[in-house]
């Protein structure tokens, strides 16, 4: 690395050093100065073969809580309060967490809608789904005079809200009266006709309300977040697809970030203009981007992609789970392609023993390259960090949210729900009719540390162990992922059909039998990863 590129990045370190000293919410889960944690791909009806709205979430922080539950729909009494929280580092527990201190409350409304409660809140009795993605933005807009972060405003809007426009505009006036206190976030919004990208970002140190921006994804186009600010110039006369709050030019100006007589006003410049320079985030695009859409040929060195594109075929739950499962297999980027052996017909392939999930104190040691980086705060050393892959070994929980305007709601709306490390995982479908879910996925995991009465640790031993020897273990991971996963998505209209029967004569009956499909998936797959653990520690002893 040369000297002054060294010097600059150290500027830049010291300069983020000073400006966390105040604030309180955490940044656990950032790498290099910027958040690395969370992949949501959107999908428009027009884009996808059945015609659903599609929008998903890989929520990639061990961090966050790994129970999830359905929290039945309820009435609120005159007066009744909804607690806000901030989220704060937590070290007093088994394994590192995050805890929820409460700094205040706003006023309940009188009903609240039905919702699948996972970390990030992410689907309601109405079809209504989100999908989200941190991208930081700059360090002075965070306020700790407002009241609301991600998760709460998730958990607000499927309470509140039956529509992704409606979301918008009650984020947008709840975030004005009572202040935003995160940092950047992009929310993916879908309901059964459409899907935005919500971008937002604080109103500035010591004030309360928000700046934000909304982006519709075209109905016949896939778009991506991955950590980066991507809404760039927005046309406020055509409300069809832009919205933004009304501060959003007039807070750029006057701190500088925008000057309308040097060119048109972009979001993510003016209010997120570091995230754009992240490798961490622009690889993701490029990927994901190029495998719904090989045909655009795009660079994956560029620094910006379209918001938007039209995939090359019509995009279906197996192509999305193809992305989400990605390393970068068969591209230059694979950290796999320098550790190699020579096998029986003495080519040099890929050893059983490489990789893609390896910590990252691993890296030095197998010597695996990779343009992403972070910087020292103290030192200005640079630690290099690899590939920062679709796939990782620390998501926590991974959905795909279809939703679908030909049926009711409570089976239109399916959260297709995989646990820890989609690479290693399988999705369970968790219809919005359902009303709960088996024990074990409302077990904490890491509070206590290590119990086989949680489905997440299923899935993060499973992963964890696959990992050692990935060459030749994720071969029997999927010899039964794959026909599962396949027999799943193959029964969906079936079950389709038999819940629109049942629905007709008792909404009730459907959402029972929706719930046994769930829970019976639910309970089948961790079962089995569970064997599966087992299975390979048996197999591959003394070979990892």
């Amino acid at each position: 690395m040369k000297k002054n590129v060294r010097y600059s990045l150290l500027a830049l370190a010291f300069m983020a050093m000073s400006l966390n000293i105040a604030h309180s919410q955490s940044k656990a889960d950032w790498k290099g100065g910027v958040p690395e944690g969370c992949t949501s791909i959107t999908a428009g009806k027009d884009a996808t073969a059945d015609g659903s709205v599609i929008t998903s979430h890989t929520d990639d922080s061990h961090r966050t809580r790994s129970w999830m539950a359905i929290e039945p729909a309820r009435d609120h009494q005159e007066g009744a309060t909804v607690p806000m929280y901030k989220r704060m580092n937590d070290s007093t527990k088994a394994m590192p967490a995050y805890k929820h201190v409460r700094i205040g409350e706003i006023p309940q409304v009188d009903h609240t809608y039905k919702y699948l409660n996972t970390a990030y809140p992410s689907m309601n009795e109405h079809q209504l789904a989100i999908g989200e993605s941190t991208f930081g933005g700059r360090d002075e807009l965070q306020s700790d005079e407002g009241l609301i972060d991600c998760q709460r405003l998730c958990q607000l809007l499927l309470e509140r809200a039956t529509t992704a426009r409606e979301a918008i505009r009650l984020a947008g006036r709840l975030t004005k009266e009572y202040g935003w206190n995160d940092y950047g976030e992009c929310l993916t919004i879908a309901d059964e006709e459409e899907v935005w990208h919500f971008e937002i970002v604080g109103p500035g140190k010591g004030k309360v309300g928000s700046i934000w921006a909304a982006q519709r994804v075209p109905d016949g186009h896939v778009s991506v977040n991955a950590n980066a600010s991507r809404i760039r110039q927005i046309d406020l006369d055509d409300p069809d697809h832009f919205m933004a709050s009304e501060n959003i030019f007039k807070v750029a100006k006057e701190r500088g970030w925008w000057d309308e007589d040097e060119g048109p006003f972009e979001f993510c410049y003016a209010y997120a203009p570091g995230s754009r320079k992240s490798i961490a985030s622009r690889r993701r695009e490029w990927r994901s981007l190029d495998l719904l859409a090989p045909s655009l040929d795009l660079s994956p060195t560029s620094e910006n992609y379209p918001f938007s594109v039209k995939p090359d075929k019509p995009v279906t739950l197996n192509d999305v789970v193809r992305v989400f499962k990605d390393y970068y297999q068969g591209t230059p980027y694979d950290m796999r392609r320098n550790t190699t052996v020579e096998n029986e017909e003495g080519e040099e392939v890929i050893s059983p023993l490489a990789n893609p999930f390896m910590p990252y104190d691993q890296l030095a040691i197998e010597d695996v390259s990779g343009s992403w980086y972070q910087v020292n705060e103290e030192t200005g050393d640079i630690r290099f960090l690899g590939e920062r892959t679709i796939a990782r070994w620390y998501t926590m929980y991974g959905t795909i949210i279809q939703c679908r305007s030909w049926l009711p709601d409570e089976i239109g709306g399916v959260v297709w729900l995989a646990q820890d490390n989609i690479a290693s995982s399988i999705y369970i479908p968790v219809y919005a009719g359902t009303n709960k879910l088996p024990d074990s996925y409302s077990t904490p995991g890491r509070t206590n540390g290590y119990t086989r009465e949680s489905a997440w640790w299923a899935f993060n031993r499973l992963g964890t162990l696959a990992a050692q020897r990935w060459g030749d273990m994720h071969k029997d991971i999927d010899k039964v992922w794959i026909p599962w996963q396949k027999e799943v998505f193959e029964k969906q209209e079936e079950v389709d059909q038999k819940a629109r029967q049942l629905y007709r004569d008792d909404p009730q009956k459907a959402g029972e039998y929706l719930t046994r499909h769930t829970n019976k998936w639910a309970e089948k797959v961790v079962e089995k990863a569970w064997d599966l653990g087992d299975m390979l520690w048996t197999k591959y002893d003394e070979k990892f």
